[in-house]
C-alpha cells in the first residue's frame, strides 16, 4: 500500500466517523459525498475505473441530489438556516447587552 492509499484510507475512516456525529443533515450528506469522492479515488488506485466512475456516479452524484432534494422536500435545509439565524441574532443581543453593562 503507497503512501497515498494510506492517506485516503485514513480520509475515508475520518469521514465515516465524523457523518455519524454529525448534528446537521447538510453536513452529513457533504460529509458522505466527500466519502463517496474518496472511495471513487481508492478504486482508481486499485485499478477498477469501472468501479470509481459507478461509484462517483452513483455515490457522490444521484444520492446526494437525491438527499439534497429530500432535504428540500421536508425543508430542513430551512430550518437549518432558520436556526443559525436565531444563533447570530441572539448572539449579536448578548453582545449590545454586555456593552451595556460596561
Amino acid at each position: 500500500m503507497t503512501l497515498f492509499q494510506s492517506i485516503l484510507m485514513g480520509f475515508l475512516v475520518v469521514c465515516a466517523i465524523s457523518v455519524s456525529f454529525s448534528k446537521s443533515l447538510l453536513n452529513s450528506i457533504l460529509i458522505y459525498m466527500s466519502y463517496s469522492l474518496i472511495m471513487s479515488m481508492i478504486w482508481v488506485c486499485l485499478q477498477s475505473p469501472d468501479l470509481a466512475i459507478t461509484e462517483a456516479a452513483v455515490g457522490a452524484g444521484i444520492t446526494s441530489i437525491l438527499f439534497f432534494a429530500t432535504l428540500k422536500k421536508i425543508h430542513a435545509i430551512d430550518i437549518e438556516k432558520d436556526k443559525e439565524e436565531k444563533a447570530e441574532k441572539l448572539s449579536a443581543q448578548e453582545e449590545k447587552e454586555a456593552e451595556v453593562h460596561e
